[in-house]
């Protein structure tokens, strides 16, 4: 058999890149009109979850999804666009001493809501505000993988400073693998953390 043969690691491996790839493409572009990112986004985590369980084509499987979501998801994308516009504003303009555990509290919130709410919504029936419930509940129950996906970002965020500052030409294989790869490590980890309700 060896390394070439589709079973083997490294073709599953290459696979799963290719897809990732391609899932980051279809993210961007469908998030473009801006009100549409939520949709995008869950479509991206049950696209990413059905190439890792090898099912059906990662083209239909997200378009799919985006349909079947849309409603909803647009609904749980503008308390995140509009909470995440107010948070920026705060680390930017608002820069009072006071302000600052409040500032951390309220961003470490909305980064947890972030991580969880689109496989959720990706995955179950159920009403926006109890979505929204339960990815914080589940983030923080779960606080394990939610370090885990936290430092997994932190690491691509850290890849991208350091290839602007010393190989800016590499910043295009970056975006290019781009959120669509944070989302198939992330898969794992956040089915593991749904099991329980699976």
């Amino acid at each position: 058999m060896g390394m070439f043969s589709p079973d083997s690691a490294f073709m599953r491996g290459l696979s799963a890149m290719i897809d990732a790839i391609w899932i980051n493409l279809l993210l961007i572009v469908t998030s473009l009109p801006v009100i549409t990112v939520g949709a995008a986004m869950t479509a991206a985590h049950d696209a990413g979850r059905k190439s890792l369980e090898a099912r059906g084509h990662v083209t239909s499987n997200f378009f799919d999804s985006f349909k079947r979501n849309f409603v909803q998801s647009t609904i749980l994308w503008a308390p995140f666009a509009v909470t995440g516009l107010a948070l920026v504003y705060a680390w930017v303009v608002l820069q009072f001493t006071p302000l600052l555990i409040v500032k951390i509290a309220f961003s470490v919130i909305w980064y947890i809501g972030w991580l969880w709410v689109w496989a959720l919504q990706a995955r179950f029936e159920n009403t926006v505000s109890g979505t929204l419930k339960n990815a914080i509940v589940i983030g923080i129950s779960r606080i394990g993988l939610t370090v885990v996906m936290a430092v997994i970002d932190a690491l691509m965020a850290a890849l991208v400073v350091a290839s602007w500052f010393l190989m800016p030409e590499g910043l295009f294989l970056l975006v290019l693998f781009g959120y669509g790869t944070l989302i198939m490590l992330h898969t794992p980890l956040l089915e593991r953390g749904m099991a329980a309700w699976l």
